[in-house]
């Protein structure tokens, strides 16, 4: 994110934010006296990862998770926010001084611009932790830069730009990873290995609940001084232009929950963001995560009109696929609910856990000629596909397709129809007002 040069959103996705450079199959690898360590790094298992974005996703979760890994080393940040940019250099810095034992560390870059990180030669990956509006513009610059890229859910805001991300990360050669973490969760990995052997007889029906954590409202707020530490143009990217607001943003130095992910022109809310952790895993027990629905409809309630935070509050989507499955996905407790001829298995977040019906499902052994899902962390699949260059758990076409599942059902509520799908084009059949917003996000609710 730029405090120098503007970024033209009309056209940004059209062409390269960069040009490839130095896109090396084998990442980088630094040498362990960087690192305080003894002994040389082991060929290709030092890789140096970018931070694009230090908020409250990244400083939790993201960052930690990196710096912790033996075969990474955190060797640049970037961030619109000067606070969070300067808070997350020093985090990184400290964690490898104190992992030398003695002495100070001073080298992590601090960037504000995030084309910048990509021009860096010792990056060879990148873990995007921004605003949902630059998910794909950052991800598709990162890959024809020759990186590999490890991008927070939702990847997208617009199917259209999800098959634009896709192809190119098929185009480049790059590693992709959805940067969500249910496949890891044993009860649903769980739950989709007995759903794809038959341990439930033919599936018929799925069943997915979200939280309605965007249940709230928030009136207009009158417009606010940038704080001097926030570059609010660069913030704003690809985005419609709005006046600043603290509730449109982020809590000034804080890492408090940020306004922008219930606004229409960053983030589709809870249809998305939860979404792309339980649509997943309910594409994932389908064996459909390549593919998508033939029909869609569905109802829902926005806030008041004019409310700042104007995304979906409440919704149920209804989803038939061409197999005959239907799939209802709805504000709720976060679950997914696996229904077939022969049983039922209910993978809940959370103290829920994995039940069945008949419960000795969750006895069945899965043979060693079934079908096995691999079990491994997120952070752990990312790095070690950077590795190895192998294909991640969920790259880009697996992120598009999950991520287009929720899309297609905030156009349906949004339009108020049912609508006719094709998932091999990506289009909608006869029905222009609806393909529109396969190019373009909503960006309010309907009028």
């Amino acid at each position: 994110m730029s405090n120098r040069k503007h970024i033209h959103r009309r056209g940004f996705l059209g062409r390269a934010a960069l040009a490839a450079v130095g896109a090396a199959a084998a990442p980088h690898v630094v040498p362990s006296s960087v690192l305080g360590l003894e002994g040389p790094a082991p060929a290709n298992d030092r890789i140096g990862v970018g931070m694009i974005g230090v908020g409250r996703q990244a400083v939790a979760y993201n960052l930690p998770a990196f710096l912790k890994s033996p075969y990474t080393q955190v060797v640049a940040v970037c961030e619109a926010d000067a606070w969070r940019l300067a808070n997350a250099k020093k985090t990184v810095e400290d964690h490898y001084a104190a992992r030398a034992g003695a002495g100070a560390y001073r080298g992590c870059a601090a960037l504000r611009d995030f084309r910048e990180l990509l021009a860096r030669k010792d990056v060879d990956a990148v873990m995007i932790s921004t605003p949902d509006h630059w998910h794909v513009p950052m991800s598709i610059a990162a890959v024809e830069a020759g990186k590999d890229v490890s991008c927070e859910k939702p990847i997208t805001r617009s199917i259209g730009e999800g098959r634009a991300l896709a192809d190119a990360v098929k185009k480049h050669g790059r590693v992709f990873r959805v940067d969500s973490e249910f496949r890891s969760i044993a009860g649903f990995h769980r739950a989709c290995e007995l759903v794809l052997n038959g341990r439930i007889g033919k599936l018929h029906t799925i069943h997915v609940g979200v939280p309605d954590g965007d249940n709230v409202t928030c009136p207009p707020c009158p417009d606010m001084p940038v704080p001097e530490e926030l570059d609010y143009e660069a913030w704003q990217g690809p985005a419609p232009r709005a006046a600043y607001t603290e509730n449109r943003v982020h809590p000034p130095k804080d890492y408090g929950r940020p306004g922008w992910m219930r606004v229409l022109y960053y983030c589709d809310g809870m249809v998305t963001n939860w979404g792309a952790h339980l649509c997943d895993i309910a594409q994932w027990g389908h064996g459909t995560d390549r593919t998508g629905p033939v029909e869609i409809e569905g109802t829902g309630v926005y806030p008041p009109a004019g409310s700042l935070w104007n995304v979906l509050k409440t919704f149920e989507v209804r989803y038939r696929f061409a197999d005959g499955v239907t799939m209802i996905y709805k504000t709720d407790s976060p679950y997914v609910r696996f229904e077939g001829s022969e049983g039922s298995i209910d993978a809940a977040y959370g103290k829920g856990g994995l039940k069945a019906e008949p419960a000795a499902l969750l006895e069945s052994k899965i043979g060693p000629s079934e079908k096995h899902l691999l079990l491994k962390g997120e952070k752990d699949d990312f790095i070690d596909c950077v590795r190895t260059r192998g294909q991640t758990l969920e790259d880009a076409e697996v992120g598009q397709r999950t991520t287009s599942l929720c899309h297609l059902g905030h156009i349906a509520v949004h339009l108020g129809q049912k609508l006719q799908w094709d998932p091999q084009s990506e289009r909608f059949v006869a029905n222009e007002a609806a393909n529109r917003y396969v190019s373009k996000p909503i960006h309010a609710p309907p009028a």
